[in-house]
């Protein structure tokens, strides 16, 4: 009979794993964390960032001191009315991540965002100033 029970703690993480769950697919969070591939080819690394639901105008692409930085701000409001119960939620979201990439050609630096992953081109070269703001496409 009490061995279909689970101790406490195991609820307690399956409680807060539905809350997770629910909040992020009810207000359409991205992962708390991108995902990202980084391919040494010939001539240059190519980066693939996964970052679903957001808009290119809120990612920005940073290379300085031999770090290329991702970042993302997603600022969203959701508002329902509907019998007499109204319900007005906001969230903000900020993640970013940084990789140490040396000996490339920050002049050269391309990036395109498309379907939710970002495409970073770093063509690589030897002795070059590592400092560049860097466009999306």
């Amino acid at each position: 009979m009490f061995n279909s029970l689970v101790p406490f703690s195991r609820n307690v993480q399956a409680l807060d794993s539905i809350f997770d769950k629910f909040f992020n697919e009810t207000m359409n969070f991205p992962a708390s964390t991108m995902k990202v591939d980084i391919k040494d080819g010939d001539k240059a690394y190519l980066l693939e960032a996964e970052i679903p639901g957001v808009n290119k105008e809120q990612i920005k692409l940073d290379y300085q001191n031999n770090y290329l930085t991702i970042s993302v701000e997603q600022q969203n409001e959701l508002k329902e009315e509907k019998n007499n119960y109204i319900r007005r939620e906001r969230y903000s979201n900020q993640m970013s991540r940084s990789f140490y990439i040396e000996d490339i050609n920050h002049n050269a630096i391309k990036a395109s965002y498309k379907d939710g992953v970002l495409k970073v081109s770093l063509p690589k070269e030897k002795n070059i100033p590592a400092k560049k703001k860097i466009e999306i496409q």
